[in-house]
């Protein structure tokens, strides 16, 4: 087939009055008089502009981009104006086996648009091909797709933000909270019910001020760009809850609007930074929500199909599919990579964002040879003037040919340490042999990090995130527990180094309660003093359980939304220990250093920046480090050694951090070290909630609790710290601001 036919729409007539505009900036482009309009196809024959009435239902006008420059189709309507509903149609030649799947009958989403209007719908018409037909996608579809697909409305950009500028949270004092927009709100009887759930939800001055007060720095939003519901989810009574299928790169998702306007968004970035709080998104530019052959065509597949997306080389009809979704957005070609660039520049120049995180970054830095440091994105952002001064996150895996690279992005990323998350898990589950590499991951894991000048806070270190098990769950369940999503709970990992310490679920045991909370406890503090970045995932702090599920990410339901009204006992006294330990980390330099801890003497200084001692208090041996039976030893963090370049001793407080996987009892003499007097126990998982501030001498024996994590600081005085604040510096006050009843 050479060219796909135009539809037939008789009542559709081209009445406004059109002129040549220009090729750029692409997308809809309002100036104040009218707006101009351009998108780019190569091989496109003609491009059509059609608009909508103010519902986006019913077509009005189809009106014929008038030029061609470079690639990219425009044309100017001086009689448009912000608020005008629109979407495409493009004509070209409907070849499968050369990569092309042009077909007018399709209405196309533009690429950059910046608001989408109504819900996609699912239906026979959205697809190219017809469904029932022999060949598959080799046939030919000429319904029209109108009235089931969201569709383009041109926004005007103004808006006040008032003096609240971006927080510039330096990196290595940045501790991220991951949340979901819907989950953190959607049942939080503080906020009105209209807006639980959305934007303005999330704008409520409560909602930062409970972060501040916990202590996080930056939020990190789960996807909010346009996405689209899977239709076999929608069978299934489901929806994507995630939302990792990307439908439009500049639109906030439909779904989290509680008004009709996405200024809506900059009100809750002017809300967060206002209290101090960064807002870094959490973004899929790897795949899009077309799918492969068999998919659906809603915007790049009908634009351009053969420029867009990755296609086999030798068979262009099939999708290179890295991602596992059907298809691989094609970062490779110069305009596509320029629309990612561009995507991502508006969302920090327009929306003010603070920074990404890169879902299967691997993808993105992949070219036709494999990853490429020197890769067309890669370079972009290292290079760019808006770009590389925001938070670049990777993570840095996916499925396609060496997708493992973890350590391996460029310098000024950071990236998701996995590595720190399982050596975490099996070492607080108690398996063997972990000491090496649980003291590689809690000191920065400089084997993966220390190059090129990399700092610690490159490794962003997480025990928990959306995917997987969360905190509660993960010291209660030994097993997934998927059945809801409908998948015979064949879905999800089952390798999530778990333990249920004694029962499957919830438990009444008391003696069972008591450790899981002291777990939680041991994995929070873990993550909190460790070098590198660390990750919350929101509901943590509390106790959110998901009911054992580890793959929740079509439960838009209870399952995944924060219950705010169910937070206990248990669950306040975990936020509050969690605000302790932030506030520890806060107030000890030594605890986010600029420089990888490396153990070695430093003769100049005279001093080693640390040392692992045994439970003697002596320096590890070797054999040590190999008796598989060990788990438990200290880390003694020497605040004479100068956390930077600079060629003098450092000044910062000397800390001793002792963890005790062991589920007895383990004596533990505390070394005697230069320049102090004695030592101040910060931390014990073990009494989390002591009021008084002990203090032990040098070479005294104390008796560390099985399971259990504690810090002292070292005292050069005499007396005794009266409380916790003055211990930890008057960072934070815990007592005297407790947090409002746990929840924003």
């Amino acid at each position: 087939m050479t060219d796909s036919p135009r539809p037939s729409s008789p009542q559709v007539q081209q009445r406004a009055v059109v002129r040549e505009g220009r090729p750029f900036p692409l997308g809809a482009t309002w100036d104040g008089l009218g707006v101009n309009f351009a998108i780019f196809s190569a091989n496109a024959t003609k491009v059509e502009l059609c608009l909508f009435d103010d519902e986006g239902v019913t077509e009005r006008e189809r009106i014929e981009l008038p030029e061609y420059t470079d690639e990219v189709w425009h044309g100017y309507l001086p009689e448009a104006r912000p608020g005008t509903v629109y979407g495409f149609r493009v004509h070209g030649p409907y070849e499968p086996d050369a990569g092309h799947r042009f077909n007018a009958n399709k209405l196309l989403i533009d690429p950059y648009a910046k608001q989408l209007v109504g819900n996609l719908e699912w239906g026979p018409e959205l697809f190219g091909y017809q469904l029932d037909h022999a060949d598959k996608d080799l046939s030919f579809n000429d319904q029209d797709s109108a009235h089931l697909i969201p569709k383009c409305r041109v926004i005007d950009p103004a808006f006040t933000w008032g003096s609240a500028a971006h927080p510039m949270v330096p990196w290595e004092r940045t501790i991220a909270y991951e949340m979901h927009v819907k989950g953190f709100t959607k049942l939080n009887t503080r906020i009105p019910e209209a807006e639980r759930g959305t934007f303005a939800g999330l704008a409520h001055a409560r909602v930062a001020e409970y972060l501040r007060a916990l202590g996080v720095t930056s939020a990190e939003l789960l996807p909010i760009h346009a996405f689209v519901d899977d239709s076999y989810l929608i069978e299934k009574g489901l929806k994507n809850y995630w939302g990792y299928n990307s439908l439009a790169f500049f639109a906030p998702a439909p779904r989290y609007l509680q008004t009709p306007f996405v200024n809506e968004f900059k009100e809750m970035i002017n809300q967060f930074h206002n209290a101090g709080i960064e807002v870094i998104l959490d973004v899929v530019y790897n795949h899009t929500a077309e799918g492969n052959e068999l998919g659906p065509t809603l915007s790049q597949k009908g634009i351009d199909n053969a420029n867009y997306y990755r296609l086999l080389p030798d068979q262009p009809r099939y999708y290179i599919n890295d991602t596992g979704t059907g298809n691989t957005v094609n970062l490779s070609h110069p305009r596509v990579l320029q629309m990612v660039a561009d995507s991502l520049r508006y969302w920090v120049t327009e929306m003010r964002v603070d920074g990404f995180r890169f879902d299967l970054a691997t993808i993105l830095a992949r070219e036709p040879h494999g990853f490429d440091e020197g890769g067309g994105f890669l370079d972009v952002c290292r290079q760019d003037p808006v770009l590389s001064r925001v938070k670049l996150i990777a993570e840095p895996w996916d499925i396609g040919p060496g997708g493992y690279q973890v350590g391996q992005f460029p310098p000024g990323w950071a990236e998701w340490n996995d590595k720190f998350r399982d050596a975490v898990r099996a070492y607080w589950k108690g398996d063997e042999g972990m000491l090496p590499e649980f003291a590689r991951r809690i000191s920065g894991s400089g084997d993966l990090f220390n190059s090129r000048g990399r700092k610690p806070w490159a490794s962003v270190n997480f025990i928990t995130a959306h995917d997987g098990f969360n905190l509660n769950d993960l010291v209660s369940y030994n097993d997934k527990h998927n059945e809801a999503n409908g998948e015979d709970n064949n879905d999800g990992h089952s390798n999530n180094h778990s333990w249920n310490h004694g029962v499957e679920g919830p438990s009444d045991d008391p003696e069972i309660q008591e450790l899981r909370e002291r777990q939680k406890r041991n994995l929070l503090a873990t993550l909190l003093l460790s070098q590198g970045t660390p990750m919350i995932l929101a509901g943590d702090e509390f106790g959110h359980t998901q009911d054992g599920n580890n793959n929740a990410y079509a439960q838009d339901n209870e399952i995944n939304w924060l219950d705010w009204n169910a937070v206990g006992k248990d669950g306040r006294a975990l936020q509050e220990f969690t605000r302790k330990l932030i506030a520890v980390r806060r107030a000890y330099p030594i605890l986010h250093r600029g420089r990888f801890l490396v153990g070695e003497y430093n003769e100049e200084l005279e001093v080693k920046d640390v040392t692992w001692l045994s439970p003697t208090g002596e320096e590890m041996a070797q054999e040590q480090w190999d008796e598989a039976g060990a788990k438990c030893f200290g880390m003694l963090l020497d605040g004479r050694a100068q956390p930077t370049g600079i060629k003098k001793r450092g000044d910062d407080a000397t800390l001793l951090m002792i963890t005790n996987a062991y589920h007895d009892v383990v004596e533990f003499t505390l070394p005697e070290v230069p320049d102090g007097k004695r030592w101040v126990c910060l931390i014990d998982t073990n009494t989390p909630e002591r009021t008084d501030v002990p203090v032990f001498n040098f070479g005294e024996v104390f008796e560390v609790t099985g399971r259990s994590l504690l810090v002292f600081v070292l005292s050069q005085e005499d007396r005794q710290p009266r409380n916790l604040r003055e211990a930890i510096g008057a960072i934070l006050d815990i007592k005297e601001r407790p947090l409002d009843t746990s929840r924003p």
